[in-house]
């Protein structure tokens, strides 16, 4: 398989929010996969103090030409006023989940 992976990372503070997510993406099938997992503790800083929350994570893969869009789909519905979204390569993965992933995202996207 010569397309190249990822697997987009971000959180939210719903459920509901993570799950809004995950349907838009795989609906307008930028993604094939989103798991939701949650709720975390998530202890961070912002604006100058520290802050605990509880959150949920969302774990989306894609294809890596359709980074650009999955970000802006998620910036679209997000919450935050500055969301995490991350994007870690898939180094290898087995031939028939990859070519299941390519198989269920939108294609003439590279």
């Amino acid at each position: 398989m010569k397309q190249s992976f990822v697997q987009v990372i971000t959180t939210v503070s719903e459920k509901k929010d993570a799950e809004k997510i995950a349907k838009v993406l795989i609906y307008g099938r930028l993604v094939a996969c989103v798991q939701i997992i949650g709720p975390i503790k998530s202890i961070y800083r912002w604006k100058g103090k520290i802050e605990n929350a509880n959150e949920w994570v969302c774990l989306i893969k894609t294809r890596k030409t359709l980074y650009k869009k999955v970000e802006s789909a998620i910036r679209k519905i997000h919450p935050y006023e500055v969301p995490e979204i991350i994007a870690i390569s898939i180094a290898k993965g087995s031939e028939d989940y990859l070519k299941w992933l390519s198989d269920e995202t939108i294609k003439n996207y590279g």
